[in-house]
């Protein structure tokens, strides 16, 4: 489980640039290169921080709660498993899973307003208010998974999951979880992560008063929670290869569809624009439905 972490958090800039420099070509542009997030976080983790004097212990610890909450998820996603069984562990469940999202969330809301900063309790708010329907929506499509699985384990839900993916159900819940890890990640038409203008930030706006390693430990932790939820993607929503093919060519197969799904974020954001924050609500009710409507079709 550590090494799947390590291999995860090792891997994660690598994918967030993969979609800034797909967005960037889809939009005409050159943009940053592949390794720019690299660059930015050996630059971050090489200052000092500044600190608010209206600041308390909460500010301090938030940047690590938030970095080990992203961690403990990507050492309990079923990547290893996914490969052999091995690797399965009673431990690799979803509520723990969504107990981990909600408690860096909560403390890097708690953070925004601990500076005292006007820009900070407005990301915080906006936060929490989208964070209400994003984790009923998420729950809801991953006992959708659940329910076909019977077991709530990661593990056991992915092996149910990618045995019959062309399955009404299944594009069903493919298309709410899809839905929702747009929104779990900050993504446009829900969030812009490249924004700080203050009529449309969200996430950026929570951690303007960070500096220095500890909003690199903030935007390190933000690319592994991202590539953790496209990893759930693949793992319980696409096609698997069968047991008997090669380790080496299901290895391959999996990173391509990690690939194909960052630049089909990528091609998301090029396709849509930034909608204002009281039609968020309806476009996760979408989610919620689909969610509902996978449940029925089993």
């Amino acid at each position: 489980m550590l090494g799947q972490a390590l291999l995860i958090a090792g891997f994660a800039p690598l994918v967030a640039g993969l979609i800034k420099r797909s967005k960037s070509r889809l939009q005409n542009r050159r943009g940053p290169g592949l390794f720019q997030l690299y660059r930015d976080l050996l630059k971050l983790f090489s200052k000092d921080s500044v600190v608010s004097t209206t600041t308390s212990w909460i500010f301090v610890v938030t940047p690590f709660i938030y970095l080990a909450a992203a961690l403990a998820a990507a050492a309990l996603t079923s990547l290893f498993a996914y490969f052999s069984p091995v690797f399965t562990s009673r431990f690799v469940d979803l509520f723990m899973l969504l107990y981990l999202f909600a408690l860096g969330r909560f403390f890097l809301a708690l953070a925004s307003l601990d500076a005292g900063s006007a820009f900070g309790g407005m990301g915080g708010s906006r936060e929490m208010f989208i964070s209400v329907m994003v984790e009923p929506a998420l729950l809801l499509v991953l006992l959708s998974v659940a329910l076909r699985s019977h077991s709530t384990g990661l593990t056991a839900m992915a092996e149910a999951a990618g045995n019959n993916p062309l399955d009404l159900s299944a594009i069903f819940a493919a298309t709410a979880f899809f839905i929702v890890l747009i929104a779990e990640t900050g993504r446009i038409p829900v969030d812009n992560p490249d924004t700080h203008l203050e009529l449309t930030m969200v996430h950026e706006g929570m951690v303007l008063e960070y500096s220095g390693r500890w909003l690199g430990m903030i935007v390190w932790a933000s690319a592994i929670k991202q590539l953790v939820m496209i990893i759930l993607f693949v793992t319980l929503f696409l096609p698997r290869l069968s047991a008997d093919w090669p380790l080496v060519l299901q290895i391959a197969v999996l990173g391509a569809y990690v690939l194909g799904t960052a630049v089909t974020l990528a091609l998301v954001e090029t396709l849509t624009n930034k909608m204002r924050l009281f039609k968020v609500p309806g476009f996760l009710a979408v989610a919620g439905l689909l969610a509902l409507l996978a449940i029925v079709a089993q």
